[in-house]
């Protein structure tokens, strides 16, 4: 997995972005504390978000990798020095759910990376991607009935819909940590691989997702939040996604994939959403 950073040097960024061939790597870097996040550092991770997302809109960024440094992806909240009688919630609250919220919007196929400890604000994160593929060994969870707290970041309707009421109360009330593996086999998230593939894999999935016809990939983002939101039934979501293809045919990307088809090559795609 990635390498060790010391993160206690001055000036040292907990959270970094880089872009490479048009693949975004936004990186948790504080690997001392297991890339527990700060309300300050939830807020650098917002600028690099709204950074990464007005490239994306430029086209210069057609996928995007969120990972974490060191032995775990995040454990959640940073609460060292904390006093409970005076602990910001709502303040720390308020920071985290416009990351969220600009993650689960990102006008880019986004990919998590998940080893190690993913609690909390980490699971949150890892929700708002649109795949997750973890270490067979990661560990899941909330364990927030340890800290007289419930479950936060999204949980509640991500666990809800995959696992339903039962076996979601049964973790929350637990606090049992799943490892990867398992997550898997619930039914939580894509794929569950050796611990030191994981990262590797996510990054060829993501450069292949970025060579891919990125409208169409919005297409698909947009009209899956739709369903999940409003529920629409059989035929309402037909006339959707055939809505969509209409929109996709007056594409570079769509008139392209005939082209290729027709003459046996591999389409160029440019993720541009008009000729």
């Amino acid at each position: 997995m990635p390498e060790h950073h010391d993160d206690s040097r001055p000036g040292h960024s907990t959270v970094t972005l880089s872009v490479t061939d048009a693949v975004a790597e936004l990186v948790l870097d504080a690997p001392t504390k297991l890339n527990a996040l700060t309300a300050d550092d939830l807020g650098e991770l917002r600028c690099l978000l709204d950074d990464a997302t007005a490239q994306a809109r430029r086209g210069e960024i057609r996928s995007l990798v969120l990972r974490g440094q060191g032995r775990g992806f995040c454990a959640g909240r940073d609460v060292t020095g904390t006093e409970p009688d005076n602990d910001d919630a709502s303040g720390y609250l308020a920071a985290l759910e416009p990351v969220l919220h600009v993650l689960e919007e990102f006008p880019a196929p986004t990919f998590a990376a998940v080893h190690g400890a993913c609690l909390g604000v980490g699971l949150g994160l890892a929700i708002a991607c649109d795949v997750v593929y973890l270490s067979e060994k990661a560990k899941i969870g909330s364990p927030f009935a340890a800290l007289g707290a419930t479950l936060d970041s999204g949980g509640h309707a991500f666990l809800l819909s995959r696992l339903g009421r039962h076996r979601t109360l049964d973790l929350i009330y637990t606090g049992e940590l799943i490892s990867g593996s398992q997550a898997v086999s619930e039914g939580l998230f894509s794929r569950a691989l050796p611990d030191e593939q994981v990262l590797e894999f996510t990054r060829t999935a993501a450069r292949k997702a970025a060579a891919g016809p990125t409208a169409a990939f919005l297409e698909s983002k947009q009209l899956l939040s739709t369903i999940a939101e409003k529920s629409p039934g059989p035929r309402e979501s037909l006339i959707l996604e055939s809505a969509a293809q209409v929109r996709l045919s007056h594409t570079p990307d769509y008139a392209e994939g005939f082209r290729s088809f027709q003459e046996k090559r591999q389409p160029v795609f440019t993720g541009k959403a008009h000729r």
